[in-house]
C-alpha cells in the first residue's frame, strides 16, 4: 500500500452533502468527546480491527480529539481519524459496509482534512491507502512515488 500526497489549501465543499445526509437519514457528524471514547474504541475494533482501535485511542489522547464520526440515533456508521501513527498523517478511516455509497466517507475525510489546515499543515499525507481511487476522485490525492515501503512496513501484528 502507498501513501497519497493531498492539499489542504483547495479541499471541496461538503456542506450540501452534509446537509443531505442529515436531513434525509438523521446521520450527523461530530468530534467525538472523551465519554465516548470506549464506545468508538469498541466499535472500530469490532468492524475494522485492533490495529485501528488502537489509532483510535491515541486520538482520543489529544485535545481537541482528533477523530469525526459519523452517527446515526445511537449508532455510529464511519469514522476518520488523522495525527495518530505520526504527525500529519490522516487515517485510519472506514464506513461499516452497509453504510457505504451514500457519501459518509468522503463528509469523514473531508472534515479531518479541514481539520489538520487548521492546524496549519497545507498538505496532508494520506497513510498507507487502500481505494487511490477514491482519494483521488474525493480530493485529487497523488500517489507519493516510492511510498510502498511505508511507516507501517514492519508493523508488529499478532502471530
Amino acid at each position: 500500500m502507498k501513501d497519497m500526497l493531498v492539499r489542504l489549501l483547495e479541499l471541496p465543499d461538503v456542506k450540501e452533502l452534509e446537509d443531505h445526509l442529515k436531513t434525509k437519514f438523521g446521520i450527523i457528524f461530530k468530534r467525538p468527546i472523551a465519554p465516548e471514547k470506549t464506545f468508538v474504541k469498541d466499535w472500530v475494533n469490532l468492524e475494522f480491527g485492533p490495529l485501528w482501535a488502537d489509532e483510535v485511542e491515541v486520538a482520543f489522547s489529544r485535545m481537541p480529539v482528533t477523530c469525526w464520526v459519523a452517527q446515526e440515533g445511537n449508532h455510529i456508521l464511519g469514522f476518520a481519524c488523522y495525527e495518530c501513527t505520526a504527525r500529519n498523517f490522516f487515517g485510519p478511516t472506514g464506513t461499516m459496509e452497509s453504510a457505504r455509497g451514500q457519501g459518509i466517507g468522503k463528509v469523514l475525510l473531508i472534515k479531518s482534512l479541514e481539520s489538520m489546515r487548521e492546524m496549519g499543515y497545507a498538505y496532508a499525507i494520506i497513510g498507507g491507502v487502500g481505494p487511490e481511487s477514491f482519494y483521488e476522485k474525493a480530493v485529487q490525492a497523488k500517489v507519493i512515488k516510492h511510498s510502498d515501503i511505508s511507516i507501517y512496513q514492519n508493523l508488529l501484528k499478532k502471530p
